[in-house]
């Protein structure tokens, strides 16, 4: 097994082990429904409560996997962000969900088998269009057209106009509707 999706089945099952809805995101979940490209990490969104209890969320995680931040839970508090080391050494970033569209998120999360036996919630190739699109960055961009591309007329368009126009608007962003509408022209 590659060593991120090593790492990913070993965070995966702590989550699951403890009945914590997750789903892995960003650069693996880009080489299931897009185009191979290396990745070095593994990155996952987990349901966490908006205030209170993300701090006993934090120390349940970082009491298991070493912190990759001096001080875990001021850093998820000011970030919703929670950096640990897997046990193979690779590096995990870990979301902290906000309620809302992230419910659906692992509503819509698949099991994906990475190997024979072990299978990981994985964001739907819809989800990971819609995180790509709000974050932006130019990898972000060509993982959206990848994904695109490989998945099709399979996507549920709809789902995904309606999320990025929510966050376009709360964002004041009309750039995070057209990074996915000029992928999907192209497509």
């Amino acid at each position: 097994m590659i060593e991120p999706f090593a790492a990913a089945w070993e965070v995966s099952r702590f989550f699951a082990e403890r009945h914590l809805p997750y789903a892995l995101i960003g650069g693996l979940a880009v080489q299931v429904w897009g185009n191979a490209r290396l990745t070095v990490d593994a990155d996952f969104s987990i349901a966490s409560p908006l205030t209170t209890g993300s701090a006993s969320l934090v120390r349940l995680i970082t009491g298991h996997f070493p912190s990759r931040s001096a001080n875990p839970v001021d850093f998820a508090g000011k970030t919703r962000m929670v950096l640990i080391t897997a046990g193979n050494g690779v590096d995990v970033d870990i979301s902290l969900a906000l309620p809302g569209y992230e419910d659906q998120l692992f509503a819509r999360a698949v099991d994906h088998e990475i190997d024979p036996g072990k299978k990981i919630r994985l964001c739907s190739a819809e989800d990971l269009i819609i995180h790509k699109a709000v974050a932006g960055r130019p990898q972000d961009i060509s993982d959206i057209q990848g994904v695109v591309y490989r998945q099709g007329e399979q996507l549920d368009v709809g789902y995904i106009r309606q999320w990025l126009n929510d966050f376009g608007e709360a964002l004041a962003n009309p750039e995070i509707v057209e990074r996915f509408e000029t992928a999907w022209r192209n497509r």
